[in-house]
């Protein structure tokens, strides 16, 4: 699991509440929100995949309770 830190994904945790993850090609989307989840105690409203060049990219979008801000703060990106 690793973070995107691009300026898009900066915009989307602020306008959308949605995290930019990138994980590996094999992870499908239960695993990801089970994983997401558990890691950062928070609630997965709806996950988006975009696989490309034997990685997968993965929008997360967390439900209004859970900030994205604040796992981002937390994890050292913004």
């Amino acid at each position: 699991m690793k973070f995107k830190t691009t300026e898009k994904s900066v915009r989307l945790i602020e306008s959308e509440n949605t995290l930019v993850i990138e994980f590996p090609l094999g992870e499908k989307k239960p695993s990801i929100k089970k994983q997401v989840e558990e890691m950062f105690n928070v609630k997965v409203a709806k996950i988006r995949i975009h696989s490309k060049a034997n990685r997968k990219i993965a929008y997360i979008r967390l439900k209004k309770e859970n900030p994205a801000i604040d796992v981002a703060t937390k994890v050292g990106i913004i």
